[in-house]
């Protein structure tokens, strides 16, 4: 009997004390939901016990005490020093014999099953992580494509080590976590060859709006951590779960990423990532950031797997139970898995009795544009950083601008204003905390850094749609707050007139029955943006109009098709 690892087979979620979050939903899934057609690779998990046999063997916990007893994570100079530190006591550790053997026979059982060239993804599971008040989400540290005994032993320490990370740290003070109390367990699974196919993350609701009726999914080409870094827009799409399940099943929306970068292996260690990885990224070629990078038919499996995993948390939760997911294209067999799940920490814990509507009284000059994340309005001067080493130079209640952010800047995000990056979609870093914490942010500006000055006063707005932008200037604003609780609902369907599509999720919550009328006219001018006519007789245009529809067009079988499927969202 292992005494410190343990199959996914073996473990589900009651068991996030001795597995960690990650492996516990791994296990819950592999047990439940692979009879059910849900894809997940095989795997086991290093426990908590592994952790303590480390530390204690090696008589780590009081030097740690030593070097983080009296920190203050808000200094970010002496966090920076000090989660230095611990990082290289965990890491220094030898690993006991008997846990060494363990490992090594568990990664055996896996070869048999997968094959001898079968390589790994070696992922931290903290004992705290994947709660419903907090996620970890990229707190601690991957390591991907391993496929050797000495690489697995390494980068399971390197995965100890990263419990001190100086995100890390921060994110368990914020929450009130002991350093001491959490325990950073490892998953050892199969690596899905998304490297030479396709992942991104997916959730079971509308992460700007929390509106319940749809399956969102971004997607990207090559290994997923670009879109969880911010460092490409990815693809997305929107499925309709009513609709779905009564087997009308086709994409609700889908927006065209410009996707800039693959993340792919390499076998030189990269000590610049975020996660010291066998990585590095490549210039995505033209064709095919032009066209999406799973298929419709892919996002029905996907959609089929996200209800199917939100049905079961659900169930077993005893109430409705939003989940935000991670899903692996392998390269090699075509197939999609899934490869984490966790439950959704922002909107599906807000109350639905009180509606917040934020108006912007005035309008100015708009200096950039990017994608909205949430629905606020927000002001102050700009602060840009171009280099971690400058964060402490960040006053509260700036505006941060970046060209990216990443977990080492946690400290200083919760105390901005408003944040703005060059790069990410939103579910990007820098959304998922702006989202998290409640401050607006605009996210994939391209430009932000370039035209935006340290010192300049900005208004920043979420409140206009999928869109966000970024005014000259400290413009009014409002906020309409109503009790939705005690409204009486009249015997006559109220309808509501919408020209603006990208508030539908939002005025979702107002007490109204549907849509009364859907402006057409607005909806051509503004998402499709040319005449029917010209796109089915694109011969009868001038050349600068032909081309203008062809890169409206250009992800699309043709512009007909383009035309039917963005009025038919």
């Amino acid at each position: 009997m292992a005494k410190y690892t343990r199959w996914f087979n073996k473990i589900g979620i009651d068991d996030i004390p001795e597995v960690g979050g990650k492996n516990a939903s791994l296990g819950e899934m592999y047990r439940n939901l692979t009879g059910e057609g849900v894809r997940v690779p095989n795997g086991f998990a290093v426990t908590a016990s592994a952790y303590r046999h480390v530390l204690d063997t090696n008589d780590a916990w009081q030097k740690l005490h030593a070097v983080l007893d009296g920190l203050d994570p808000d200094d970010v100079r002496d966090l920076q020093t000090r989660g230095a530190r611990a990082r290289e006591i965990v890491y220094g550790c030898e690993l006991p014999e008997d846990l060494q053997a363990d490992i090594l026979e568990q990664y055996a059982q896996l070869r048999k099953e997968y094959g001898e060239d079968v390589s790994l993804a070696v992922r931290s599971s903290a004992t705290a992580e994947d709660s419903p008040e907090a996620s970890f989400a990229g707190q601690n540290d991957t390591y991907l494509h391993i496929s050797s005994e000495e690489a697995l032993l390494d980068a399971y320490k390197r995965c100890l080590a990263s419990n001190f990370t100086d995100r890390s740290i921060h994110y368990k003070y914020d929450n009130h976590f002991d350093f001491f109390k959490v325990h950073l367990c490892v998953v050892v699974m199969k690596m899905v060859r998304s490297d030479i196919g396709a992942s991104g993350v997916m959730f079971s609701l509308d992460t700007e709006t929390g509106f319940r009726d749809v399956v969102f999914i971004n997607a990207a080409l090559g290994l997923g951590e670009n879109i969880v870094q911010g460092t490409i827009d990815p693809d997305s799409f929107y499925v309709h779960k009513p609709t779905y399940e009564k087997d009308f099943r086709a994409v609700l929306k889908r927006r065209l990423g410009s996707k800039e970068k693959k993340m792919v292996f390499t076998d030189t260690l990269n000590t610049d990532n975020i996660a010291v990885e066998y990585t590095r990224n490549l210039d995505t070629p033209v064709e095919e950031r032009n066209h999406f990078s799973i298929s419709d038919d892919e996002v029905m499996v996907l959609a089929d797997y996200d209800i199917k995993v939100e049905k079961h948390y659900s169930r077993q939760a005893g109430f409705d139970k939003p989940m935000d997911m991670e899903w692996a294209k392998d390269g090699l067999d075509g197939q999609l898995y899934m490869v984490q799940a966790r439950p959704e920490t922002v909107e599906s814990q807000k109350s639905g009795h009180i509606l917040r509507i934020y108006h912007l009284q005035e309008k100015s000059s708009i200096l950039a544009r990017g994608r909205a994340v949430g629905t606020r309005i927000g002001a102050g001067k700009v602060h840009v950083i171009d280099d971690a080493r400058h964060l402490d130079e960040f006053k509260p209640g700036e505006v941060l601008v970046a060209d990216t952010t990443t977990p080492d800047w946690e400290p200083i995000m919760k105390t901005a204003a408003v944040i703005v990056t060059n790069r990410g979609g939103r579910t990007c870093h820098a959304a998922i905390v702006s989202r998290e914490l409640g401050i607006p942010a605009i996210v994939g500006t391209d430009n932000a850094t370039d035209v935006l000055k340290n010192g300049q006063p900005i208004t920043v707005s979420c409140a206009e749609g999928e869109t966000g932008n970024i005014y000259d200037g400290i413009l009014d604003f409002r906020v309409e707050a109503t009790d939705l609780s005690n409204l009486a609902q009249p015997k006559t369907s109220i309808m509501m007139n919408l020209g603006n599509p990208d508030q539908a999720f939002s005025l979702a919550s107002l007490p109204v029955d549907g849509i009364g009328l859907a402006r057409m006219e607005f909806i051509i001018n503004e998402y499709i943006k040319a005449h029917p006519m010209a796109l089915r007789h694109p011969d009868k245009v001038d050349g600068q109009t032909r081309q203008a529809l062809e890169t409206l067009a250009h992800a699309y079988q043709d512009m007909a098709d383009f035309f039917i499927k963005t009025l038919s969202a």
